[in-house]
C-alpha cells in the first residue's frame, strides 16, 4: 500500500516518523534528567537538613524540634520507634517503621512514602543513627513540587512537540517537493523529446547531485537510442538499396522476356540471367537474417562448448585451395564458443580474403597478449585496406570504393564481427606491414565466469 503512494508523500512520511522517534526520545531524555535533577537536589537538601539535625545532638533536644515546614518534617526516635522530638505535632505518628528502625540503626537509610503527617505526598525520608547510637535521627521533604514541575514539563513537551512535529513533516514535504522538482522538469521534457530530433536533450543542473547525474545519464543513454535508431534506418535503407538492384533486373528481364516472343535460346538466356539475381537475393536475404538473429542477444542463444580449432580449421581450408594453415601447433588449442558460428566465421574471413585481396591466404593461431583467449588471424598478399576505409570495415554495407573494391553486400565481415561479439571475442582489422590485409578473430579459451 505505501508503495503505492508518491515519492514526496513517501519521504514526507518516512522523515515524519524519524522524527517522532528522534522527539519522543528526547522528550523521555529530557524527563528522565529534570526527574534526576530535581532528585538529586532533594537528597542534597535531605542530608543537609539529616546533618544539622545530628549535629544538635540529641542530649540537647527537647520535645519540640526548630525548622519544620509544610513541606519538611524533622523526628528523633527512639530506638525502640518512639518519637522522642519532632518538627511537627507530638502527636504526629513516627517516620519510620518497623522493618526500617532495624536498618535505619544500622546506618544511612533512603526511603519514599506515599505521605507523612501533615506533608503531601510522596514524601522522601532520609535517617541515620544519632552519635552514640542512642536515637535515630529523620528528616522527611515533600516530593509534590518534584512531581508537578516534571507534570509541567510533561505537559509543555506533550503540546511543543506535536507542533514542532507538523511543522518538520510540513517542512519535509516541501524540501521533497523541491528536491524532485528537476524529476518532474527531465519527465515533462522527456515526454517531448521524439524519433526525429535527436538534439533535444534534457535539462541538467550544474550541481554535482544524484539527480544531476541521473539527467547525464539519461542524456547519455537518449544519445545511444538516437544513434541505434539512425543505425537502424541506415540499415533499411542499405538494405533496400541492396535490394532495389537485383529486384529492378529481375524486373528488367522477365519484362524484355515477355515483351515480344523469344527463341529457346533468348529465353534460356533470360531464365539463367533471372535465376542469377533471385540467387543474390536469396543470399542478401540469409546474410541479412544471419546478421539480425546472430546479433539478437536474447533469441537463438549460441551452444557455448570447447571447440577444438585443429579439426573446424582444417574443414575450412579444404574447401578454399588458395588458403593454407601456417606450421604453428595446433594440437590440443581449444577456444569455447559455439562451433558452427566459429566455422561460419572463420568462413567468412577467407572468403572475404579470396574476394578482395590476393593469394596465397594464410590462416594462423597464436596466443594473444591476454592469456586467456585465441587469436586467429587470416591474411592475403593484395593491396590491403584503404585507410580511410579501415574504420569503416565491420559497418554493415560498406565496402571500399577503391583497392578492395569486390561483389557482395557487405555484409560478410559485419556479420563475423557479430559472431565474435555473441561468442565473448572481437574482431580486428589493419594491414601488413609487409602487404595484404590482416584479420584477426580473437576468442575465449576458457568458459565466461557466471554472474
Amino acid at each position: 500500500m505505501i508503495r503505492r503512494w508518491p515519492i514526496r508523500i513517501r519521504l514526507a512520511a518516512a522523515f515524519s516518523a524519524m522524527m517522532a522517534v528522534v522527539l519522543a526520545a528526547v522528550a523521555w531524555v529530557t524527563l528522565h534528567q529534570s526527574r534526576e535533577s530535581l532528585d538529586e537536589s532533594a537528597d542534597a537538601a535531605l542530608y543537609s537538613r539529616l546533618d544539622r539535625l545530628i549535629s544538635t545532638g540529641a542530649a540537647s533536644i527537647g520535645p519540640r524540634l526548630a525548622g519544620g515546614t509544610d513541606q519538611a518534617l524533622d523526628q528523633i526516635l527512639s530506638p525502640t520507634g518512639q518519637l522522642i522530638a519532632t518538627t511537627g505535632e507530638q502527636s504526629g505518628s513516627p517516620l519510620l517503621t518497623g522493618a526500617e528502625l532495624a536498618a535505619a540503626r544500622r546506618g544511612v537509610l533512603t526511603v519514599e512514602h506515599p505521605s507523612a503527617d501533615h506533608i503531601p505526598g510522596p514524601v522522601r525520608i532520609l535517617a541515620a543513627p544519632t552519635p552514640g547510637g542512642n536515637g535515630i535521627a529523620a528528616t522527611a521533604m515533600s516530593l509534590a513540587d518534584r512531581d508537578a514541575v516534571v507534570a509541567d514539563l510533561r505537559g509543555e513537551l506533550s503540546v511543543a512537540f506535536p507542533l514542532v512535529l507538523l511543522v518538520a513533516a510540513l517542512g519535509a514535504y516541501l524540501l521533497a517537493g523541491a528536491a524532485l522538482r528537476p524529476v518532474e522538469r527531465m519527465r515533462a521534457r522527456a515526454a517531448t523529446i521524439t524519433a526525429d530530433d535527436p538534439v533535444q536533450q534534457l535539462e541538467v543542473s550544474k550541481a554535482k547531485d544524484e539527480i544531476a547525474r541521473l539527467g547525464t545519464t539519461f542524456n547519455e543513454l537518449l544519445a545511444r537510442l538516437h544513434t541505434a535508431l539512425d543505425r537502424e534506418r541506415q540499415f533499411v535503407a542499405d538494405a533496400s538499396h541492396e535490394l532495389r538492384t537485383p529486384l529492378s533486373l529481375l524486373t528488367t528481364e522477365l519484362e524484355l522476356a515477355l515483351r515480344r516472343p523469344r527463341t529457346n535460346r533468348e529465353l534460356t538466356r533470360a531464365l539463367e540471367s533471372a535465376l542469377e539475381e533471385t540467387h543474390r537475393l536469396t543470399r542478401l536475404a540469409q546474410d541479412l537474417l544471419l546478421l539480425t538473429r546472430t546479433e539478437s542477444r536474447v533469441d537463438n542463444p549460441p551452444t557455448l562448448e570447447k571447440v577444438q580449432l585443429r579439426p573446424l580449421l582444417e574443414a575450412v581450408v579444404a574447401r578454399h585451395p588458395a588458403t593454407t594453415i601456417e606450421p604453428d601447433s595446433l594440437d590440443g588449442v581449444t577456444v569455447y564458443g559455439d562451433s558452427d558460428q566459429i566455422e561460419r566465421a572463420v568462413t567468412n574471413l577467407i572468403g572475404n580474403a579470396a574476394q578482395h585481396g590476393a593469394p596465397p591466404i594464410s590462416v594462423r593461431v597464436r596466443p594473444d597478449s591476454n592469456p586467456l583467449v585465441i587469436a586467429v588471424e587470416v591474411r592475403d598478399h593484395g593491396p590491403g585496406f584503404d585507410p580511410d576505409f579501415l574504420p569503416h570495415a565491420f559497418e554493415r554495407f560498406s565496402q571500399a570504393d577503391t583497392a578492395r573494391t569486390g561483389g557482395g553486400a557487405g555484409l560478410g565481415l559485419a556479420i563475423t564481427k557479430a559472431i565474435a561479439a555473441r561468442n565473448g571475442g572481437r574482431l580486428h582489422a589493419a594491414n601488413h606491414p609487409s602487404g595484404g590485409a590482416v584479420l584477426t578473430l580473437v576468442l575465449p579459451s576458457t568458459a565466461p565466469a557466471r554472474p
